[in-house]
């Protein structure tokens, strides 16, 4: 299973960069090549001030190794050994009405002091970021997630936007981070599921992405827009910010177990803005906004 979902994300990260590369026609990916000293490694590619996307990643990894001491408490084992790989994206587009999109597919094994696997499972994702609302592409992004999760299970769908939805919560500012999408974790074999039936979800998810979203970018990207449009996207951008380095899981374990700095952070956006108690003007797009961060959404009825 390794194998075959290491392969995919390649195949998939080449995907992904190519249609993006294609969408912004002005710049590439830059690929930076890194190796891990404890074991593995990755494939960063790296897009910046672009026509369409300010800044981004698309990056792919696979790592390998003694447990970290954070993993080692967290499963209650005094030692043991460990595979990760996984793809995972976040876009930050230059025009404000064009919103940030993250994404992240992985999987994980643990082994025993003899090499046997104790346990594995796949995790992941894709969330929509908002600058200014528009209802059709928060609907159409999650009409895409929601047909990819009915072809497996009618549950998918509600139960992993739930999980998005309070996963991607800014809990210090009590708003949400944007509009949600999918979010899943210890995704293990079952009575019901096979890990082949598992791996079939999850690359059919990453499948959908660019379904889900480049539509929204085509429609947005050439929209014109103001210095009080940047700054608004700029002082949001902020909260994307607080989020990744206060709440994030996958950036906090990064950081706690010597992961690579640069991959890690390059999910921050290149220009923020933090102004004190900022207050949108009332009955603005940009307090329509804050009104629906306040309280999930059902997009698809």
């Amino acid at each position: 299973m390794r194998e075959q979902f290491y392969e995919y994300i390649q195949q998939l990260q080449d995907t992904i960069t190519t249609e993006l590369e294609a969408i912004d026609g002005g710049v590439t990916f830059m690929e930076d090549l890194w190796k891990r000293k404890e074991g593995g490694g990755g494939r960063t590619r790296v897009i910046e001030n672009g026509n369409v996307f300010e800044k981004g990643g698309v990056n792919i990894s696979a790592v390998h190794g003694e447990l970290p001491e954070v993993l080692r408490k967290q499963f209650g084992v005094k030692q043991g050994d460990f595979f990760a790989c996984g793809l995972s994206l976040v876009l930050h587009p230059k025009n404000p009405f064009v919103p940030t999109v993250h994404a992240n597919w992985r999987y994980f094994e643990m082994y025993d002091e003899t090499g046997n696997i104790v346990t594995q499972w796949f995790g992941g994702g894709q969330d929509l970021t908002p600058y200014y609302l528009f209802e059709e592409d928060a609907i159409h992004f999650h009409t895409v997630c929601k047909n990819a999760c009915d072809t497996y299970h009618k549950s998918f769908y509600p139960k992993y936007k739930k999980t998005c939805d309070e996963y991607f919560w800014n809990a210090h500012r009590n708003e949400a981070r944007g509009v949600g999408g999918l979010f899943f974790d210890y995704l293990k074999a079952t009575s019901e599921f096979t890990l082949q039936d598992r791996y079939d979800f999850v690359t059919a998810i990453g499948n959908s992405f660019l379904e889900s979203y480049l539509p929204i970018v085509k429609r947005r990207k050439d929209v014109s827009f103001t210095k009080t449009h940047k700054d608004w996207q700029e002082i949001r951008r902020g909260r994307y910010v607080e989020f990744n380095l206060v709440h994030d899981r996958g950036t906090l374990f990064g950081l706690k177990t010597n992961g690579r700095i640069e991959s890690i952070l390059m999910s921050l956006p290149p220009t923020v803005q933090w102004k004190y108690n900022h207050t949108p003007i009332k009955n603005s797009q940009e307090e329509r906004l804050l009104q629906v961060l306040a309280n999930p959404v059902d997009w698809v009825k």
